[in-house]
C-alpha cells in the first residue's frame, strides 16, 4: 500500500464536459496542473462533485487516467463508491490500476443497509485493493448514516486511512475524532464550512468544493489552523464563509461549475438532470467572486509628484 499523507486540502473535482456532453479531457488536466500549483495536498476526482452519478464506470476511470497523467506530485484520490459492494469492489480495482494513489469510497446510497452491512461493504473494498482509502459519509445524499463506532471498527483496517465527514453534525464528527485518535487515521471535513471548527478538534483537513475556486486561500486556512495560528486561520475563515455558503445555493455541483466558468477555469456545463444556476444566486456568485479577485489585486503604486 502506497502512504498517503490525509492533512491538508484535497479539491473535490469538478468534471469538464464538451459542448456534445463528452468529457473534456484537455481542460480536465489544464485544472488538475492549477490545483497542483496552488500547493493542494491531493486531488479527488470523479466524486460528488466531479458528477459521478452520471459518469460511466469507463468515463469514472477516463477521468482519473486524465488527472493522474496531469500531475507529477501530489496522489490522486479516485471516487469509487457505489451502493453495490460488487461494483464498488469493481470500480476500486479499474481506479487502481488507472493509477489512483487512494479511494473515497462513499456509503452505499439508497438501500440504507444497517451498520453490519457498512462494516461488510468497507471492508469488502478495503480487503480486496491495497490502496489507501477514506470513507466517505454524507446522510444527506445516501441516507443513512455511518455512526462514529462504525467508523472507529473500520479503522482498524490497515487500508482505512481516514474519513470524510459530511454529516453536519459537530458532535458526532468530535465523536469519530475521539474514537480514533490512537489509530494512524485522519479525519477531513467534508463540509468547507466546517473545516476549521473540525480542525480544533483534532481533524486533519478538507476535502474541499471551495478548493476548486480559491485554492491558495483554502491551502492557507488550513496549514494557519494546524500550525495553531487560530488568529489567521478565522480570518480566512470568514473571508471565504459567503463563498461557502454560495456554493451550496443550489445543488452541488451547480454553483461551483457557474464559479469554475466565472473565473474561466472550465466551462459551465452539467450532465441532465443537473441544470445551470439560476440568476439570483449566479448575480451573487459573481458579486462574491469579484470581490474575493479584488482582494488579491495589489494596490497602485503611489503616484509621484511631477518635477
Amino acid at each position: 500500500m502506497t502512504d498517503i499523507d490525509f492533512t491538508g486540502v484535497f479539491p473535490a473535482m469538478t468534471t469538464p464536459f464538451t459542448a456534445d456532453g463528452r468529457i473534456d479531457h484537455e481542460t480536465l488536466a489544464d485544472d488538475a496542473r492549477r490545483l497542483e500549483a496552488a500547493g493542494v495536498a491531493g486531488l479527488v476526482p470523479a466524486g460528488s462533485t466531479g458528477e459521478s452519478a452520471t459518469l460511466t464506470h469507463d468515463e469514472h476511470i477516463e477521468v482519473v487516467e486524465t488527472v493522474v497523467g496531469a500531475v507529477d506530485d501530489v496522489p490522486v484520490i479516485a471516487g469509487s463508491g457505489s451502493n453495490s459492494t460488487h461494483e464498488a469492489v469493481s470500480l476500486s480495482h479499474r481506479a487502481a490500476d488507472a493509477g489512483a494513489d487512494g479511494l473515497l469510497l462513499i456509503a452505499p446510497y439508497y438501500n440504507k443497509p444497517e451498520q453490519a452491512g457498512f462494516l461488510e461493504h468497507f471492508r469488502a473494498v478495503a480487503d480486496a485493493v491495497d490502496l489507501p482509502q477514506i470513507v466517505y459519509n454524507v446522510p444527506s445524499r445516501t441516507g443513512q448514516n455511518v455512526e462514529p463506532e462504525t467508523v472507529a471498527e473500520l479503522a482498524t483496517h490497515e487500508n482505512v486511512a481516514a474519513y470524510k465527514a459530511a454529516s453536519g453534525d459537530v458532535a458526532q464528527i468530535s465523536a469519530v475524532v475521539e474514537h480514533t485518535r490512537g489509530a494512524e487515521f485522519s479525519v477531513l471535513s467534508g463540509d468547507d464550512a466546517l473545516t476549521l471548527p473540525l480542525i480544533s478538534l483534532g481533524g486533519r483537513g478538507v476535502i474541499s468544493v471551495a478548493g476548486n475556486v480559491e485554492p491558495e486561500r483554502m491551502v492557507e486556512l488550513v496549514a494557519a489552523a494546524l500550525d495553531g495560528d487560530f488568529e489567521r486561520a478565522r480570518e480566512l475563515h470568514f473571508e471565504l464563509s459567503p463563498l461557502f455558503r454560495q456554493l451550496f445555493a443550489e445543488t452541488n455541483p451547480i454553483p461551483v461549475t457557474a464559479a469554475m466558468a466565472i473565473r474561466g477555469h472550465a466551462p459551465e456545463r452539467l450532465r441532465s438532470p443537473l441544470t445551470e444556476l439560476s440568476a439570483e444566486p449566479r448575480g451573487e456568485l459573481e458579486r462574491m467572486l469579484a470581490e474575493l479577485e479584488g482582494d488579491h489585486t495589489e494596490p497602485d503604486a503611489e503616484p509621484t509628484e511631477a518635477e
